[in-house]
């Protein structure tokens, strides 16, 4: 009940403040047009009527599956969206994909190697990762690996190779966050009893760390990975406006530009419902990792 609260209260907030951006049949409109052309275009989009009567259609328009027609595509919304949901798919899953094959393991080397040389890097490392801000971070790519190597090409979507660099770039920042948690779960793991006792039973180290301690210590894990792909399902908005990637963050900036409330609307409405999606995702996966709190 709390999460369709706050969806009703993000709903209705995204709708005022678009509102305040300015009137969008100055966007539609030629240049020098009238003012009855004005408030012909706002009748026509039913932007003449008050802002609750908006609302409330456009939060039963949602309920049914409808989020209305663009303004500058002249198009469905959903239509709209779901032509760009798969790019941000993709690359959301790859940033994530990337995140966990090098967060993981580099959390639990650096646990398992306390107080090491090999420690103290990976969480130098960690900390620059999440110190360095992702616009920079793929700004700095493209220079190297676009423009001065050649490698890989700086924008757009076409074959893997353009998945390259957008996909390093979302998944650097949420590599660090996962390598510093798996590193102070792990320890904080690590100092059970149970841990002990089985090191005591002579139960090899590798099944101590990935069957017994990390399956302990992955809560963390898994929550700050549902949020992270909650966001970068919805549209990694500085990601996909660098690489002019074509996903649902880059229509969202475009449509904030254009002043499209109705594609700001969907946008921000999907996202939120996607998160309530993930969070309770989250929550099934809680159950498996720890029996108490399905007994709870």
């Amino acid at each position: 009940m709390t999460k369709i609260v706050t969806l009703f209260i993000l709903s209705a907030t995204i709708f005022v403040i678009v509102r305040l951006t300015g009137d969008p049949a100055l966007m539609m409109a030629e240049s020098g047009a009238r003012p009855e052309d004005l408030e012909r275009i706002r009748q026509q989009w039913g932007l003449d009527r008050s802002w609750p009567v908006q609302y409330l259609t456009f939060m039963q328009n949602a309920l049914t599956g409808e989020l209305g027609k663009s303004f500058n595509y002249r198009l469905p919304v959903s239509e709209l969206y779901f032509q760009r949901l798969p790019n941000s798919l993709t690359l959301g899953l790859a940033a994530t994909l990337i995140s966990l094959l090098i967060g993981v393991p580099a959390g639990i080397i650096s646990a398992v190697k306390r107080n090491t040389v090999l420690d103290y890097a990976t969480t130098v490392i960690a900390l620059l990762g999440q110190s360095m801000p992702t616009f920079w971070l793929g700004i700095m790519l493209i220079l190297i690996f676009s423009v001065q190597l050649s490698l890989f090409p700086s924008s757009g979507r076409g074959n893997l190779e353009h998945l390259v660099l957008p996909a390093i770039t979302l998944g650097l920042f949420t590599t660090a966050r996962i390598t510093r948690l798996t590193r102070s779960g792990m320890l904080e793991v690590l100092g059970q009893d149970y841990i002990r006792t089985a090191r005591a039973k002579g139960v090899n180290e590798r099944p101590v760390i990935w069957k017994h301690a990390l399956k302990n210590a992955s809560i963390p894990i898994v929550t700050i990975v549902g949020i992270e792909l909650g966001t970068l399902l919805g549209g990694a908005v500085i990601t996909e406006t660098i690489f002019a990637w074509p996903g649902v963050g880059r229509l969202s900036v475009q449509a904030i530009f254009n002043r499209d409330y109705p594609v700001v609307q969907a946008a921000v409405f999907l996202l939120a419902s996607t998160f309530v999606v993930v969070n309770f995702l989250v929550d099934i996966v809680y159950t498996y990792l720890d029996p108490r709190i399905r007994l709870r």
